[in-house]
């Protein structure tokens, strides 16, 4: 058979092309099923990271909703302890605020310790500074869409 195809260098170079052929193909259709499903891959990705961002702002509005219920229960330390997180998450998590929405958030900051000090004293006027608190955080946020 190799006598055969030395002899006849046209079959050799058209099984080569035969070969050439299947593997382009092959390659078309890995590719068909490739694109797609990186396409939706890439889409899930997305979604998944809006999500994230969604539930970092829900989690931190839930920390300072949760300050300002608590105080006004009169549970004093895990008010404090909430407010605490809410004011950390703020700091630590610049990223998930629009820089008008950062600005926004910085005179929020200039009461921090007074609040913290209130719920550390059990003072009953700190229920009342959260709610008010809650509210211009909850502004801030609506400002954003």
């Amino acid at each position: 058979m190799n006598e055969d195809l030395q002899r006849n260098p046209t079959k050799s170079s058209s099984a080569i092309r035969r070969y050439l052929i299947y593997a382009g193909v092959l390659l078309i259709v890995f590719l068909l099923g490739l694109v797609p499903m990186w396409l939706k891959g890439r889409t899930a990705a997305n979604n998944l990271a809006e999500a994230e961002h969604q539930l970092a702002l829900s989690k931190t509005q839930n920390d300072l909703a949760s300050a300002v219920i608590d105080a006004r229960r009169g549970d004093y330390e895990p008010a404090r302890q909430a407010l605490s997180r809410f004011f950390t998450n703020i700091n630590t998590d610049s990223s998930n605020y629009t820089d008008a929405q950062r600005a926004s958030l910085q005179p929020l900051f200039a009461s921090r310790d007074e609040l913290i000090t209130l719920l550390a004293r059990n003072d009953p006027a700190a229920a009342d500074r959260l709610s008010d608190l809650f509210v211009s955080y909850r502004k801030i946020m609506e400002a954003r869409s």
